[in-house]
């Protein structure tokens, strides 16, 4: 199987265009930007309560902490949310009734939670649709790490921000391009 295709800006900004001409925009927005700023999974994402995310002061928590349940390989693990993708959420979660904060934060247009295939499926139609080709749901994620390898951020922070136990595995969603490279002879 091929690996995810790290997404570039101008492909990111051409999913969010796309994504923001849909009826249900700003979800697909919200859980787009989560893979893209925060490095879920889509069954991280799937799995998000509203208690997960908002915390009994009705504000968007910078750390959400997954069960072993909600992550693969079973490992609970603290997911950081940058301040830019807690606005988003604040905006998104605005006007839901919070009175019932175990329920699921992403529903479907059937109404019901999404699970993780249908939303794999639902990343797969968001990429094609919108003219990314080589996309996969895994895209999100492989280019937030990528992104903060290329700022100089350590594998082994990249590794434990991932949830990866072995920074081996981390080293398998870096991606090389032109553009660092060039800059990085620059260094010299």
């Amino acid at each position: 199987m091929a690996q995810a295709k790290s997404l570039t800006p101008n492909e990111i900004d051409q999913i969010l265009r796309y994504i923001d001409s849909k009826k249900f925009g700003y979800r697909d927005r919200v859980m787009f930007l989560m893979t893209v700023w925060s490095g879920m999974r889509i069954k991280e994402v799937a799995s998000l309560r509203i208690c997960d995310v908002i915390g009994t002061d009705h504000k968007v928590l910078a750390e959400v902490r997954l069960s072993a349940e909600q992550t693969k390989g079973r490992h609970s693990r603290t997911v950081f949310l940058p301040e830019k993708l807690r606005v988003e959420i604040a905006q998104y979660i605005d006007g839901k009734c919070l009175k019932f904060p175990e329920l699921a934060l992403f529903y479907s247009a059937t109404g019901r939670p999404f699970n993780p295939n249908t939303l794999c499926q639902h990343f797969y139609w968001l990429y094609k649709n919108s003219g990314v080709s080589g996309a996969s749901s895994h895209s999100g994620r492989k280019t937030f790490l990528t992104t903060l390898a290329n700022k100089g951020i350590s594998i082994h922070i990249l590794a434990s921000l991932a949830g990866h136990r072995s920074i081996s595995v981390t080293n398998r969603y870096l991606t090389a391009n032109d553009d660092l490279k060039r800059n990085a002879v620059e260094l010299v």
